[in-house]
């Protein structure tokens, strides 16, 4: 078994590559002068693109709940001579954030739901079934900090529950039999890091699934994420505040990576339409170019929906 990684990762350079870029920013339909809210600024790469367009003309107001990811994407956005307002938060808190810089109004969010590669690859945190790591999943540096770890879930929460946690966030079809097997082995030793949780996802599915094109241990570690950062909720909230602080005109663009998060994002745009208070931009969503997909398999999911204030 490999040796867990727990090094300081706050120094190390993004190897992010940053999804739907151009799109994602040319829908939000930025002019000089406009105030820019990146909810997810991740390695900054879509900050960094503003600044390059914009000649440092738009404001920048970027938030992250990764201390780490803040470092790295300041070195990143310094180094182009960008200056923007980094705060270490999470979306759902826009109007506090806003309300402490003084700010009423912007005109343009950007929400990238998307993991980024630095976190999957190097955030010593659990992301990655690939890399043997402390059972953890929080966006937060903190860790063992948070209320809430997947080590605790997988370890604590009833059989029942992290059965609904695993069908209702990822749609995983074994989701009962990986959540009898995890409690049943929770009795002998506590499950402690991401390949003991590995083991056990594979114990408990069928031969034929751990062959699949898509690992098989990749929804079990989707649903935990989302269940122990409370994303959804995050993002129903994040949405209605940011809603509620764009001008008239201001546009809301949302990456979204997998079909709980976009069934939410449509959801409210939808809602907003026929309240005559929002108009669609993309009737369908964007979606990567072939292209991009070849230079970044993790793009093959995304989906682009933007919505417009009126």
């Amino acid at each position: 078994m490999d040796k867990i990684d727990q090094r300081d990762k706050s120094n190390e350079e993004s190897v992010h590559k940053t999804v739907l870029l151009n799109e994602a920013i040319d829908g939000l339909n930025l002019k000089m002068g406009s105030i820019f809210f990146d909810s997810t600024l991740g390695g900054g790469g879509h900050s960094e693109k503003v600044c390059k367009d914009f000649k440092g003309k738009v404001r920048i107001i970027a938030v992250d709940q990764d201390k780490d990811a803040l470092a790295r994407a300041e070195r990143k956005l310094s180094a182009v001579g960008c200056r923007a307002d980094l705060i270490l938060s999470n979306f759902r808190r826009i109007d506090k954030v806003l309300e402490t810089l003084g700010v009423r109004k912007i005109d343009a969010i950007l929400l990238d739901l998307g993991l980024s590669s630095d976190q999957f690859e190097s955030s010593g945190r659990g992301f990655s079934f690939q890399v043997n790591e402390p059972l953890l999943m929080t966006f937060s540096a903190e860790g063992e900090k948070e209320t809430i770890t997947a080590k605790k879930i997988v370890n604590g929460w009833s059989q029942e529950t992290i059965a609904d946690i695993l069908f209702g966030y990822a749609d995983e079809k074994y989701a009962r039999r990986i959540a009898r097997v995890i409690v049943e082995e929770r009795e002998d030793k506590p499950i402690m890091t991401t390949f003991d949780l590995v083991g056990l996802i594979r114990k408990a599915v069928p031969v034929a699934y751990t062959k699949g094109k898509i690992h098989f241990a990749t929804k079990t570690f989707q649903a935990l994420r989302i269940a122990v950062n409370d994303e959804i909720e995050s993002l129903k909230e994040g949405l209605q505040k940011g809603f509620e602080v764009l001008n008239i005109g201001g546009r809301i663009a949302v990456i979204s990576f997998h079909s709980t998060e976009d069934r939410v994002v449509k959801s409210f745009n939808k809602e907003k339409s026929l309240q005559s208070l929002g108009k669609i931009i993309t009737k369908k969503p964007i979606t990567p170019s072939d292209e991009e997909i070849e230079k970044n398999f993790r793009a093959r999911s995304a989906k682009l929906r933007i919505l417009e204030k009126i």
